[in-house]
């Protein structure tokens, strides 16, 4: 068994790979972009200033979270001046010759194309005849130019970093200031093409890359490449809303998930595996039939019809107001001894859990009649009947453990639940678990806040599916590993 355990962790490797690589693609082609309000903001007889403004600030954004990567792979290192110089031509159109959505992709490119547009912006500012086109160079040159610090958003700097930082600022002011407008003179604009043209002769080490280097960029200067980066040292990164780390904003979710989803796992299978069993032993009896019918009704009703049911009949007043109506407890539990406080949640999270489980509990049961059907037919039962053996050791001792094999598949399934919870049920009660959570990252589009949350579900995917099969030469003994 030892060496199953280890080939199906070692399997797990490249599954979770694939798993991350799937939603990260579908994450980042998703529509919208994060933090794209800041470019948008303040439209409408916006100063030019505050214009640029706006694009610093989103580039800077985009920069922080590797949101001006190319997703998969890169291949930015052969940009060249056409391509820049139709983007360009883009952003500079009028209205009525380019669409908007059009003008802000091209905008969003410049933007992200980033140190990798220099040459050709730097070619496009000394050769092209329109002087429109070579003052958004220069302003474009002024904004990719710009390096970025070490450890800009955290960490520790050692004396040679602090020393580099301060010369990477004093570039990065010196070239923010080579812009021309639209108006400026010939002489102006002479004087802004010789100091990109001196600073370019100096630094174009910097875009002279060799083959390696070029396979090193198109393989790894991306947002996958970067992520899986950090996830090996186990960083999710940190949240496009509030700049915090992903992993402690779960870490805080947890016991709110934990104590609704593992209780009512907890409870499914505590009260499914009984219910099955009788029903099996009893099957077509009229308490058959009617269970049957009922747990059919359970199945058939949807979590939120039933919420807010509950809500109203049974938190409102209408007719009864018995319980708490929303929180995971109540406002003030400093003064609550820890007894009370369990008290408290329990009773907070009473109908949640109600809620949660009654699905649960109609599929569970179900299969594990089904089960149990298929395993009372065997021709080993029989035998134990003839020998004359009770009925209830029969069933409970040679059926139950043979058919509860449907049942233990389902884990699997079941696990995910204690880290995603249920996002209807913790929004109509209030409850700020994982499952609000990830709703409300959706909403702004805080993909390193969901894919934490997905990936975490897909571990435990993994791990339940494992679970499961080790659970299965449990109460079967003829199945082995070896």
């Amino acid at each position: 068994m030892g060496a199953y355990i280890i080939k199906r962790i070692l399997l797990m490797i490249p599954t979770f790979f694939a798993i991350s690589l799937i939603v990260f693609i579908v994450l980042n082609f998703a529509p919208g972009n994060p933090g794209a309000e800041i470019l948008g903001a303040g439209d409408g007889g916006q100063s030019a200033q505050l214009a640029g403004q706006n694009q610093e600030s989103y580039r800077l954004f985009k920069e922080q979270f590797n949101l001006d990567k190319p997703i998969l792979v890169n291949t930015r290192f052969a940009l060249g001046a056409s391509t820049i110089r139709t983007a360009l031509g883009k952003i500079l159109a009028p209205g009525e010759e380019v669409l908007p959505k059009d003008k802000i992709e091209a905008q969003e490119d410049v933007i992200d194309w980033g140190h990798y547009s220099i040459p050709g912006l730097v070619e496009l500012l000394q050769t092209d005849p329109d002087k429109s086109v070579r003052a958004l160079a220069a302003q474009s040159l002024a904004m990719n130019a710009q390096r970025g610090l070490l450890k800009q958003y955290g960490g520790k700097l050692t004396d040679e970093e602090r020393q580099l930082n301060r010369e990477i600022s004093q570039e990065n002011e010196r070239v923010r200031t080579w812009v021309y407008g639209k108006d400026a003179t010939a002489a102006e604009e002479a004087e802004v093409q010789r100091q990109w043209a001196g600073w370019f002769e100096e630094n174009k080490d910097r875009w002279t890359w060799s083959f390696g280097e070029k396979t090193s960029i198109f393989l790894f200067d991306t947002r996958f490449a970067k992520y899986w980066g950090n996830l090996v040292r186990l960083d999710f990164g940190i949240s496009h809303v509030d700049k915090q780390p992903v992993i402690s904003k779960v870490i805080s979710k947890l016991k709110y998930s934990i104590t609704l989803s593992f209780t009512s796992v907890i409870l499914i299978y505590l009260l499914s595996v009984p219910l099955g069993i009788w029903s099996a032993a009893n099957q077509n009896s009229p308490a058959d039939r009617v269970l049957t019918v009922v747990l059919f009704m359970l199945y058939s009703l949807p979590s939120f019809f039933v919420g807010v049911f509950l809500l109203n009949l049974l938190t409102r007043g209408t007719p009864w107001q018995a319980l708490p109506t929303t929180g995971f407890a109540s406002l003030d539990t400093s003064h609550m001894t820890g007894l009370e406080y369990i008290k408290d949640v329990l009773w907070h999270v009473f109908l949640p859990i109600i809620c949660l489980s009654y699905a649960g509990l109609a599929v569970l049961s179900r299969y594990a009649r089904t089960g149990l059907l298929d395993v009372i037919r065997s021709d080993y039962i029989r035998t134990a009947r003839a020998k004359g053996l009770p009925e209830w050791v029969v069933i409970i001792k040679h059926a139950a453990r043979n058919g509860m094999i449907p049942i233990l598949t389902l884990l699997a399934t079941l696990l995910p639940t204690i880290i995603g919870g249920s996002v209807v049920i913790e929004k109509i009660f209030g409850i700020p678990g994982m499952g609000l959570y990830v709703f409300e990252s959706i909403g702004v589009r805080d993909y390193n806040a969901v894919m934490a949350v997905l990936l975490l579900s897909s571990v435990l995917t993994l791990i339940g599916m494992l679970l499961s099969d080790l659970a299965y030469a449990l109460v079967d003994p003829r199945i082995t590993f070896d």
